[in-house]
């Protein structure tokens, strides 16, 4: 108790006596101050419970007053922590000890008032004040809270109260107008050169101001304004918009990726924006692919019933391509682009404004595959190849027009001088490289709508993506420089989720993608089953990989930066290759012998032995075409039938193995896994065997789908063979990781291994295990 009344005196002293006619003689005299100078950690205890008193006392809020002559004042309330309910001007407390605040409340809105200053440092006027109730402001001031005070005073517990008569429904949005209203030629609309208003649009509610209303708003020189018989506040922020509402013009195509993704960039920072009524009745009109307000039936002329999935991306494409948008079918392989993409050509055809000739590239191994599904699917149309001796338009005046990336390089002029109802890119992937010759040969020929077809839009970076959309809709995603600062980078390096968010509604309408494991897509599909599949190193193998370790990584050491990532690329290549077998990496002669050397190799003839017993086919990729030509002489020493399909095998004999392994007259099909992981159909196998593994999963993906696709009847293993405790085992962990962020960015592979750092790269690369 008599602790209290102690405490109770001295804060009325240090409170009362600063404020007293005394207050000017006691300054810089010794009269009050300490003896000898104090620590403050000594007072700090005291401190504490001077400021802890707060949290049982009161706190304070604002409320704002405009007098007659629109003058603007503060007046300080007290709030009880232990009644809410009571409530009492500054002026009230101090000139008289009110029930229910206690002894100590004016002290603590003392202290609340100065830990507000702190935050707004023009309260630090109330603490200059006898008694700190009421503070004018000015314009300034004003303006200050309506900026962004007001909302960090409330943040730090300090509320404010506006008068009822002045009107806070002043609100700014971006929106995007048009003033010759909907155009009636979209696709030529979304071609052309026009673009549309872009401006800032304040409004009262929902009620937009007139352009005079703006001006008076614009021309305001205080934080209010009379409009519409009523005082509003207006904070500087809106004032400026309101001078500078014009922005910049915008292009169809940037209106149209802001209304998808319902904000834009201004300044450096996302802004909501509001599209015109007809830019969001398009909007919605593309942002669901499966609207059931647009029914197109197959085309009659097609032979084939298409299958619920396939009929709804026949009614995506017919959208975009109508508005002249274009798209992306990014289904998974197997699910059946191509009979979709030539219900496409037939149902364009069907009307004179988009019917002519459709030219297809591809790679060189799916012209044979192009040509039979049109005469299978579309007999009667006509289908050309513009390839090798064979490079004539004369007669192209309708049906498909086939060739390839290379051909396009090579005769672009002569493809860009011709009319094409529609483009199509198939395996857009190799396009992903925005600045390749191939890539911007296809940028060179027009067409009325553009396609593209592919079961991996992403297989290392969102740069890739941007490749593709920007062929088929340029413009959409932006200039690449601007792609990556806004999107890649925010997405791939720093996992904004909010980013990726946004980008998800850009791309969504212009890329469709269904996998095999979605419901209802194929329920007739067998299943798959996927094993990893460990072999131990064979001694030689152990003795070949730490000697390569050793010695590749002391030069690894000892290099420069730029030969060391060239170091590093032969260090795993020839790790891989011994994992595979020494005869790989040793390079050895055709005569070598082959057999107990690799885990690899005698696992793959164990299961091959299986796989024939069992009256099977399969599928053994690799990456290495050197590999690939050793495992072909050791299955023909052993009396396997089997075929060998790589980079340089011609187009007219690739079809012919493809034919021959349908067929059943091959056995084992061996093939390099870049060269022939895309486009072909081998249903006939059951069996995948990856050799070695690649540094994405997509790629290994598109590989296993040469016979997990539709046609399959059997279910399919894929056999995945890792060496264990090796790089390999990294190489699994890293392509499982990647697997598990579906439709994510994948990493960027071998390229990225190359900037480790010399322990993390001897820790990637060591032998593990009891393999010494």
């Amino acid at each position: 108790m008599a602790e209290e009344l102690l405490r109770e005196f001295l804060d009325a002293v240090a409170d009362g006596m600063p404020r007293s006619p005394a207050a000017g003689k006691a300054h810089q005299t010794n009269l009050f101050a300490a003896a000898a100078p104090q620590r403050a950690g000594r007072l700090r205890g005291w401190a504490d419970q001077v400021s802890a008193g707060l949290d049982s006392g009161v706190r304070i809020s604002l409320r704002i007053e405009m007098g007659d002559s629109h003058a603007f004042s503060a007046v300080v309330q007290l709030h009880s922590l232990k009644d809410p309910t009571l409530v009492r001007d500054a002026d009230d407390v101090w000139a008289d000890d009110v029930a229910g605040f206690g002894p100590r409340a004016r002290i603590d809105a003392t202290l609340a008032i100065r830990r507000a200053a702190r935050v707004w440092p023009a309260l630090q006027r109330l603490l200059d004040a006898a008694i700190p109730n009421r503070m004018e402001l000015s314009d300034e001031e004003v303006a200050e809270l309506l900026a962004g005070s007001a909302q960090r005073l409330t943040a730090a517990g300090v509320d404010l109260h506006w008068p009822r008569s002045l009107s806070r429904a002043l609100t700014a949005r971006a929106a995007i107008t048009s003033a010759d209203g909907p155009p009636s030629d979209l696709p030529g609309f979304f071609g052309g050169d026009k673009t549309l208003d872009f401006r800032w649009q304040v409004a009262v509610g929902d009620d937009p101001l007139t352009e005079a209303e703006l001006d008076q708003l614009a021309e305001a020189t205080r934080p209010v304004v009379r409009l519409r018989d009523q005082w509003m506040l207006i904070d500087p922020e809106l004032a400026r918009k309101a001078r500078e509402r014009i922005l910049k013009p915008v292009t169809p195509i940037d209106a149209l990726g802001a209304a998808l993704t319902g904000t834009a960039e201004i300044d450096g920072r996302q802004i909501t924006v509001t599209p015109t009524k007809w830019l969001e009745d398009l909007r919605a009109r593309i942002a669901d692919p499966d609207r059931a307000d647009e029914p197109i039936d197959a085309p009659a002329e097609l032979q084939a019933t298409l299958r619920d999935y396939q009929l709804r991306g026949l009614r995506w494409l017919v959208r975009m391509t109508s508005l002249g948008l274009g798209g992306c079918l990014a289904d998974d392989m197997g699910l059946g682009k191509t009979i979709t993409l030539i219900s496409l050509h037939l149902h364009r055809q069907q009307s004179p404004g988009t019917a002519g000739p459709t030219l297809v590239v591809c790679p060189a191994s799916l012209l044979g595959n192009w040509e039979r599904e049109v005469q299978r699917f579309a007999p009667g149309t006509p289908v050309r190849r513009f390839h090798g001796t064979s490079r004539s338009l004369a007669d192209a005046q309708d049906g498909f027009v086939l060739t390839t990336y290379g051909t396009l390089r090579r005769d672009a002029a002569k493809l860009a001088d011709h009319r094409w109802g529609l483009v199509v890119a198939d395996e857009a992937q190799h396009v992903k490289n925005p600045s390749s010759s191939t890539a911007k040969a296809l940028r060179t020929v027009p067409g009325q709508a553009r396609v593209a077809l592919t079961g991996t839009p992403v297989e290392n970076n969102l740069s890739e993506l941007w490749a593709i959309l920007d062929w088929t809709t340029p413009g959409l995603l932006g200039r690449l420089g601007t792609f990556r600062n806004q999107w890649a980078a925010p997405i791939e390096a720093d996992k904004d989720e909010e980013v990726a968010a946004r980008l998800a509604k850009l791309v969504r309408p212009f890329l469709l993608r269904r996998k095999k494991s979605d419901p209802g897509i194929a329920p007739e599909l067998p299943p798959k089953t996927e094993t990893d599949q460990p072999v131990s190193l064979t001694r030689e193998q152990v003795v070949l990989y730490e000697a390569t370790v050793r010695e590749l990584m002391a030069e690894v050491r000892a290099s420069n930066q730029m030969a060391r990532r060239g170091l590093i690329v032969k260090l795993l290549t020839g790790l891989k290759q011994i994992c595979n077998h020494p005869a790989q990496y040793l390079k050895e002669s055709e005569n070598a012998r082959l057999t107990g050397r690799s885990g690899k190799l005698e696992l793959l003839d164990e299961l091959l032995e299986t796989i024939v017993a069992e009256d099977g086919a399969v599928l053994v990729f690799t990456q290495y075409v050197a590999m690939a030509r050793l495992l072909e002489r050791h299955l023909e020493a052993r009396g396997i039938q089997t075929q060998l399909l790589h980079g340089g095998t011609p187009v007219a004999q690739r079809e012919a193995m493809v034919d021959r392994f349908q067929a059943g007259e091959v056995t084992v099909f061996l093939l390099s896994l870049k060269a022939a992981g895309t486009g072909l159909n081998l249903t006939r196998a059951d069996h995948v065997v990856h050799y070695d593994r690649w540094w994405n999963p997509a790629v290994e993906d598109q590989a296993t789908d040469r016979a997990y696709r539709i046609g399959q009847t059997r279910p399919v293993q894929v056999h995945r063979l890792i060496a264990e405790g090796t790089i390999e085992d990294r190489i699994a962990a890293m392509l499982a990781a990647k697997r598990e962020l579906a439709e994510a960015v994948l990493s960027g592979g071998e390229a990225a291994l190359t900037e480790l750092s010399d322990a993390e790269l001897a820790d990637l690369v060591e032998l593990r295990g009891g393999l010494r």
